[in-house]
């Protein structure tokens, strides 16, 4: 199953931003984007009741409604649709900042940045790489940011992150700083709620060895690209490497399976890195900060598997045939088999789904085994980034214990997610766009509102980031010799 949570089309969307740039939109107007969200939603997303229930969703409709009429800002609409679709507890329902106009982008979604990456552990915020000008070493501990404690940050930043039920980790691990990608969601989120910040941005920080905290002036980041350097993602650069370690160990690092756009055979790449590991000692599969993408997992699970295997099922599900005739105009999406499913949707069931007759992509399908077949100890490292396709590697591994998870628990949910297919709802009177997820994964026996917790739990702490150390490695080589 291959879940998309960044499909890009700006220049589709461009003409969705006309209410933008033309002044002042009608009360009117306005609740006819909310009337479009309102039936998108209710007859299209297979988890909007999931997590939630419909008095509550009901609620989140009226709320979205007074909160966008109440203001002309397009900063302050952005703010009302992501806090409606956050409550409805979906890791893939968002107005997501990669499918917005290039209005809505050069207005809202390039806000000046903290000139540092950093992690959320244990509460607090821990530097993990700052601007060479920035005198914030790794492992500080950020206590305060232009006065307000970044403990009250996060907890007013929470309500806004997207993640699939009451998994509080990834929320908090979605509201870091990799550094890494060109929209960070702190970044956007922190400049809805508190304003961008100004070109100087006052800090209060424990250093590494120290008690106490200091006073810390630094430069903020002028808006647009991301903080180090990456990988070109539609090029042909590798997005992966393969680390040959002491003793006969392989490390495979993979931080991202979205290879939608990508030139690079990584395939190939996996295939040979998979055939070198056959021979190995031991092979860890680090998918840490990897929230999903491609099922590029796999290929390796069918390494690791030595007979047929049949995870715990889960049932693809769909609320609807065909589209609405009415609704099909503010829909856009890749594939148009979207918009009616025909025959593969059989149904609908007692529970009012339909259910997809094909399951040929659904990753809790039989595995085969194919390939030379990888006979040492394989250790996967995960943590609550990993959502998606890369919850749903971490589930059958811990599963079917055809390797040894270790790190902290994942992103997703036991209970079940949403994504596999996609429309992306275009409000014309606001010019935002929402994501929806159209496919629910729902498991035949009741499961716990949790992510999948590692076989062997290993806890980084701002010291081991002030060290450069990576106590999950550490640990797991410990293991492999």
């Amino acid at each position: 199953m291959t879940l998309i949570s960044t499909w890009t089309r700006r220049g589709v969307l461009a003409a969705g931003a006309a209410g933008l740039m033309a002044g002042p939109v009608s009360a009117a107007d306005l609740r006819g984007d909310i009337a479009i969200l309102r039936q998108a939603y209710g007859a299209l997303h297979p988890g909007l009741h999931r997590y939630a229930t419909p008095a509550a969703i009901e609620a989140g409709f009226q709320r979205l409604e007074q909160r966008l009429l109440a203001t002309d800002s397009v900063a302050d609409r952005l703010l009302a649709l992501n806090r409606f679709t956050a409550m409805v507890k979906c890791g893939h329902s968002q107005p997501n900042p990669f499918n917005q106009s290039d209005a809505v982008e050069a207005a809202i979604l390039r806000p000046r940045r903290l000139p540092f990456a950093f992690r959320w552990l244990a509460g607090e915020m821990v530097v993990t790489w700052s601007d060479p000008a920035t005198p914030l070493p790794r492992g500080a501990r950020v206590l305060g940011i232009d006065g307000r404690s970044t403990g009250d940050i996060l907890q007013r930043l929470l309500p806004l992150a997207r993640a699939d039920g009451n998994n509080t980790g990834k929320r908090i691990a979605q509201m870091g700083v990799s550094g890494q990608e060109g929209y960070e969601t702190f970044d956007i989120a922190y400049a809805l709620l508190f304003g961008s910040p100004g070109e100087t941005v006052v800090i209060k920080a424990v250093l590494p060895g120290g008690t106490a905290p200091r006073r810390i002036e630094v430069a903020s980041l002028p808006g647009g690209g991301a903080r180090l350097p990456t990988p070109d993602s539609r090029s042909d650069a590798p997005l992966w490497t393969l680390d040959r370690l002491p003793g006969g160990v392989l490390r495979l690092t993979m931080p991202t399976w979205a290879m939608f756009n990508s030139k690079w055979d990584w395939q190939a790449f996996l295939a040979d890195a998979l055939d070198e590991a056959a021979e190995a000692r031991a092979l860890v599969v680090d998918i840490r900060g990897n929230e999903g993408g491609n099922d590029c997992g796999d290929a390796i699970l069918q390494r690791l598997v030595r007979q047929d295997t049949r995870p715990l099922p889960y049932r693809r599900k769909v609320r609807y045939r065909r589209v609405p005739d009415g609704l099909n105009p503010h829909l856009d999406t890749w594939d148009k088999s979207f918009r009616d499913w025909g025959d593969d949707a059989v149904g609908p069931g007692p529970d009012g789904y339909f259910a997809l007759r094909d399951e040929a992509d659904d990753v809790r399908a039989l595995i085969r085994p194919a390939g030379k077949p990888i006979g040492g100890k394989v250790f996967v490292l995960t943590d609550a980034a990993c959502s998606s396709a890369t919850f749903q590697f971490a589930q059958v591994i811990r599963e079917t214990g055809i390797a040894t998870l270790a790190g902290t628990t994942t992103g997703g949910n036991r209970r079940g997610i949403n994504g596999g297919a996609f429309f992306f709802v275009r409000l014309p009177a606001s010019g935002l766009e929402v994501d929806l997820p159209l496919i629910g994964y729902f498991p035949d026996a009741p499961q716990p509102d949790a992510g999948i917790e590692p076989d062997v739990t290993v806890p980084t702490t701002a010291a081991d980031i002030a060290a450069g150390r990576d106590p999950v490695l550490a640990r797991v080589l410990s293991g492999a010799a």
